[in-house]
């Protein structure tokens, strides 16, 4: 999965994926609140990369502003002097539906446990193994399966 994240990101210029996993933790949550990284663009020299924000029309002051702290922030992220201009795209926050962008991070929502039914299926189909651990293991995935088709 790493990998597979590395190739994605390193697509866009962001050599370090942390920047995009932890943006929220590396910038803090109100430039997070308002801003999210999408490019990454280097000089002819590969000195001085220019890291593109998007943002929505109304909080495009605020962020420029609030530049040079986000500029020094990333390149703690990185360790050196990575990134030497910040620019700043911005989105419409309602209509044209391929410009909308949602920038609150929200915390993955519970499932809800699946049917009885469904576990006692998984029990049984589980139930010839011996290793306590790999038992429980069975019986969640045989639900997780079980439980999709119903669906």
């Amino acid at each position: 999965m790493q990998t597979r994240i590395r190739t994605a990101s390193e697509s866009r210029g962001f050599a370090v994926s942390r920047l995009l996993t932890h943006w929220e933790e590396i910038v803090g949550p109100n430039i997070a609140a308002i801003a999210r990284p999408v490019n990454i663009s280097y000089g002819r020299g590969g000195m001085g990369a220019t890291l593109t924000l998007l943002t929505t029309g109304a909080n495009a002051p605020i962020l420029e502003m609030q530049k040079e702290q986000v500029r020094e922030k990333v390149n703690q992220c990185y360790g050196y002097s990575a990134i030497s201009r910040i620019k700043v795209t911005q989105t419409a926050p309602t209509g044209f539906a391929e410009g909308q962008v949602s920038f609150e991070y929200k915390a993955k929502a519970e499932k809800a446990p699946p049917p009885p039914e469904v576990m006692e299926k998984a029990r049984q189909v589980a139930d010839g193994v011996g290793n306590e651990n790999l038992r429980l293991a069975l019986e969640t995935l045989a639900a997780n399966v079980l439980n999709k088709h119903k669906a």
